[in-house]
């Protein structure tokens, strides 16, 4: 079976709530063959990783970057996992209360840096989650989750 590991910074209901949605979307019942854990990111260890065949990563937009917490996941694993990630296919969403694009960027660079692949597009919310982000968080989780099935 399959693993898809979600890492996630979840401090507010916001997150909360698309985190939600994400593994709504990865657990969908039509989706088989794919277990899906959640780990928060300051609890995301390098053997979470090295067992993942997928990985959804999710953070709020501090200051224009990711979470602390998601940047020490990746301080974790970087030089412990690179080679073995190489190609892990990743989603990503953001929230934020005043601009999300560094975070995504920063994310992004650090991914690429381990040679991971980008299988869906990243889903920025701004503000309080509308039915559209949710639906989107949803379908992030759903696609990546439907990329690693049997």
């Amino acid at each position: 079976m399959a693993v898809l590991l979600i890492v996630h910074h979840t401090p507010s209901p916001a997150t909360q709530e698309l985190l939600d949605a994400v593994v709504r979307g990865a657990s969908d019942p039509e989706i088989t063959g794919v277990e899906v854990r959640r780990r928060a990111a300051l609890a995301a260890t390098a053997s979470d990783l090295l067992e993942a065949d997928g990985v959804v990563l999710g953070t709020p937009a501090n200051i224009g970057y990711m979470s602390g917490a998601l940047k020490h996941f990746f301080d974790q694993v970087y030089y412990v996992c690179g080679d073995d990630t190489r190609k892990l296919p990743y989603g990503l969403y953001v929230h934020g209360n005043q601009g999300v694009e560094g975070a995504v960027k920063a994310v992004g660079a650090i991914a690429s840096g381990m040679g991971w692949e980008q299988v869906a597009a990243p889903v920025e919310v701004m503000g309080p989650p509308d039915k559209a982000a949710l639906e989107a968080c949803w379908e992030l989780g759903a696609t990546v989750a439907a990329g690693l099935s049997e």
